[in-house]
């Protein structure tokens, strides 16, 4: 975890909704053919619901770690200094859905406890273009690991 917040939140922020509507275009302009990858991870559509409102949100994520047993996303934002609102919804709600390539299913969504993200992070910090490494040395937070496992 670093020291101070080195990432100013608006540009944390500002590229995550960038990375996140670039996508989602994409997607609509294909027909929901491409893309399917971001680098080497697997993209998906997490539902959650809204914490406040009650109403089903939706997040547009990469997940590092993708198996029928479990898929790994990061509650990243960019290295901003606070939580993206997804997580705070399910840390609310763990009752999930995930959207992979048209296709939805029902998960039950938790935080990695501290050796599980001790564990994993070698995995989700591998690869060359991966930016988690990075997100957490640029931020004071803890950036939480989530399990999502079918329900």
């Amino acid at each position: 975890m670093g020291d101070k917040q080195k990432t100013p939140d608006w540009a944390a922020e500002t590229g995550a909704w960038v990375l996140e509507n670039g996508h989602r275009a994409l997607l609509k302009l294909t027909g929901g053919r491409w893309p399917h990858k971001l680098g080497f991870m697997p993209t998906l559509e997490l539902h959650t619901i809204g914490r406040k409102s009650g109403e089903r949100r939706s997040s547009l994520l990469s997940s590092p770690i993708f198996t029928p047993e479990r898929i790994v996303v990061i509650a990243s934002l960019g290295g901003a200094s606070h939580h993206p609102a997804w997580y705070l919804n399910l840390v609310a709600n763990p009752n999930v859905e995930i959207t992979v390539r048209g296709e939805t299913k029902p998960y039950i969504a938790r935080t990695a406890s501290t050796q599980e993200k001790a564990e994993l992070w070698p995995e989700i910090t591998r690869g060359f273009g991966n930016p988690y490494a990075g997100y957490q040395r640029s931020t004071a937070r803890d950036i939480p690991v989530v399990i999502c496992e079918p329900v």
